[in-house]
């Protein structure tokens, strides 16, 4: 076993590997950017070497710096995560030359399953089913839409080269076809520096389940089972669970037999996934699922599978590497219970999932049996340069019920402020009926998305809550002097406050009455309801409303005040003003940056007319394409930027007038 590593990584899955090799008594150093000089996976490291700047393509994808980093602290191996580095081949056979040890798989493996087309022919030829498409060399725009038509629409657009949704396009009729193609090309230049794509059959009612595999140098290779990947948006996924639901043991041994296969086919070593799409329409069906690709790293869902084996990938990842052979074979896997994960992002799923950025004011995650990987603490930022994952919550339980109810409960006990996040989607998403009996499929979350991801207005409760904060009664309450207290003595009558609370998307005006002590009535025009202050202060209460107990927490900052309530989480604002006057005048006559990133496209001229909706610029932010469009008719009065300009969140990138004005 090796006495120190270094971890080619940064954040949760930095963490998530340090936390094993502690426990096993290996020495972990870490690599950081002027951005991660105080993150968390850098304080919880053994050692630590900076490796530049912000950019990833001056830190964590600087090979060099990496290897260098190593050397100078003489671990004997590196750990890539996943993300980054971990599926570069010349990476990896520089850390083999460099006399280090790479932890997984070899650089031929690698390059095997690196580009989606020649591995498909590699699958098709080990015996492995795959999708319906088009795998070739072929690039020119016209011979691929005669692909698609051949094939049939709707078609799916992939980068050959990566993953994670990136390069990635459905089209559903040939005239979008061109236009898809140019941004999927685009997109997949951007982040694997390789544009070619394929072309596949995109199946109406498909599944996304894996199977986890792992081997060995001695030609020994095992899968650990599936895991469901269904619930996905913009081909990310979102909920993971493990086993599958409605799995046969007849599917699950064809799927496993497949997937050793394939992993055997490239001499695997190491933890690796190979990711099926499943044809749904007639139900689950060995005969109808088909290879996709494989990863050829740790996957960031793999703490489901761990749940429902018991086995510590990372530790089996360590003992590989270290040449060892695997710790089980086939015959001693099992599964035990069932397992989710819920993927927590700083976004906006009101915005089309826009990614956010800001400071994590409050942080606080559920206390007892979930389990909790994450990169960032309280205090920390969340900035445009990398992933925005805050963490993920993974469960465990006897049954799916049970497990799913137990997903649901974690998600409701975290609180987040200081950015926007993705956990009121993921509080809805686990109660959404066909997920919840067992039905997902990968179109689910697209065909509901307007109820899950609609902006939540507060209920009568939370409004009267944040009606008392405003007028002062939680600060109040509890003061031992009577003329400095809200409602607690008054010469005249009962004590009473105007106040307007702001929420997004709208406002409430009400009347707070101090009933004396801590009981208070929230007058509002169309009822009055009664609210009792019970043990507590002013940041963390019971509280009786209208005859019902709850408990709240209250977080006050400069700008407003958060909620959380009955499992919800409630913004409310104080209104400056000053803030935003122009803007609210302007009738949607600017095209302003939603987060920092980089301008793309510019697709209009100074002058130009333009309709409500049209695409005007393309920006990239977070490793994403923006599409920014018209708020209304007119015409381009200016603009701001250029292709290839850096844009600050807030900027003015184009500017409108109406098409009648002089």
């Amino acid at each position: 076993m090796f006495s120190k590593i270094l971890i080619a990584n940064r954040g949760e899955i930095a963490c998530r590997v340090i936390r094993t090799a502690k426990r096993l008594g290996i020495r972990t150093v870490a690599v950081y950017s002027d951005a991660d000089r105080d993150a968390l996976h850098v304080a919880l490291a053994d050692e630590a070497v900076h490796i530049g700047p912000a950019a990833a393509s001056d830190s964590y994808l600087s090979k060099e710096k990496i290897i260098a980093a190593a050397q100078r602290t003489q671990a004997e191996a590196i750990h890539p995560g996943y993300g980054f580095l971990s599926e570069n081949a010349d990476f990896a056979e520089a850390v083999e030359t460099a006399g280090l040890v790479f932890i997984g798989p070899s650089p031929a493996s690698i390059r095997a399953m690196g580009l989606k087309d020649a591995a498909k022919a590699l699958m098709e030829r080990a015996g492995v089913p795959v999708v319906p498409g088009y795998h070739g060399d072929g690039q020119e725009a016209d011979f691929l839409a005669d692909q698609a038509a051949a094939i049939g629409f709707p078609v799916l657009i992939k980068a050959r080269a990566g993953g994670g949704g990136k390069g990635m396009r459905r089209v559903d009729r040939p005239e979008d076809f061109e236009a898809s193609l140019e941004a999927a090309k685009r997109e997949a230049k951007s982040a694997f520096g390789d544009d070619a794509v394929l072309i596949e059959k995109y199946l109406v009612k498909p599944r996304h389940i894996e199977i986890q595999v792992c081997g060995d140098s001695y030609g020994n290779a095992v899968h650990l089972f599936e895991r469901d990947c269904s619930l996905q948006r913009r081909h990310q996924k979102v909920i993971e669970e493990a086993p599958a639901p409605g799995m046969t043991e007849e599917m699950r041994s064809a799927m496993g037999e497949a997937a050793v296969r394939a992993a055997r086919a490239i001499d695997y070593r190491g933890a690796g996934t190979v990711e099926f799409i499943a044809d749904v329409s007639d139900g689950l069906s060995p005969e109808r699922f088909f290879f996709m690709e494989m990863n050829t790293r740790l996957q960031v869902e793999h703490p489901v599978t761990e749940a429902i084996t018991g086995v510590d990938l990372v530790e089996w990842q360590f003992r590989v590497a270290s040449g060892e052979p695997l710790p089980k074979t086939q015959a001693e896997l099992a599964i035990n219970g069932w397992a989710f994960e819920a993927r927590l992002y700083a976004e906006d799923p009101s915005r089309g999932f826009l990614p956010a950025t800001g400071t994590l004011s409050h942080l606080r995650f559920p206390q007892g049996d979930v389990r909790i990987d994450s990169g960032v603490c309280e205090g920390d930022t969340v900035t445009s340069h990398y992933d925005p994952l805050i963490a993920k919550l993974t469960v465990h339980a006897p049954d799916r019920a049970a497990a799913l109810a137990k997903l649901t409960r974690g998600l409701e006990q975290t609180q987040v402020a200081g950015t926007a996040t993705n956990l009121d989607f993921l509080i809805r998403l686990s109660r959404q009926p066909d997920f919840a009996v067992g039905h997902p499929d990968t179109g689910l979350i697209d065909r509901d998305v307007e109820a899950l991801t609609s902006a939540r207005q507060p209920d009568d409760a939370a409004l009267a809550i944040a009606a008392i904060v405003e007028a002062g009664g939680f600060a109040r309450s509890d003061d031992s002097d009577p003329w400095l207290s809200f409602g607690a003595w008054q010469l005249w009558g009962e004590a009473s406050r105007p106040v307007t609370v702001h929420f997004a998307g709208g406002q409430r005006r009400a009347r707070v009455i101090a009933k004396g002590g801590t009981l208070f009535d929230v007058a509002f025009d169309e009822r009055t309801i009664p609210v009792r202050l019970l043990e507590g202060n002013d940041v963390s209460r019971r509280i009786e409303i209208d005859g019902r107990q709850s408990h709240v927490d209250i977080l006050k900052i400069s700008s407003g005040v958060t909620l959380f309530l009955d499992g919800q989480t409630h913004h409310f604002h104080r209104l400056d003003l000053l803030d935003g006057a122009e803007e609210a005048t302007s009738g949607g006559d600017r095209v302003i940056a939603p987060m920092p990133g980089l301008v793309k496209i510019v697709r209009v001229r100074e002058g130009d007319p333009v309709t409500k909706g049209q695409a005007l610029i393309v920006m990239e932010a977070m490793k994403m394409e923006l599409t920014l469009t018209a708020a209304r008719d007119g015409v381009v009065e200016s603009l701001h930027v250029g292709v290839g300009d850096q844009t600050s969140e807030s900027a003015v990138l184009l500017s409108l007038r109406p098409e009648d004005a002089a």
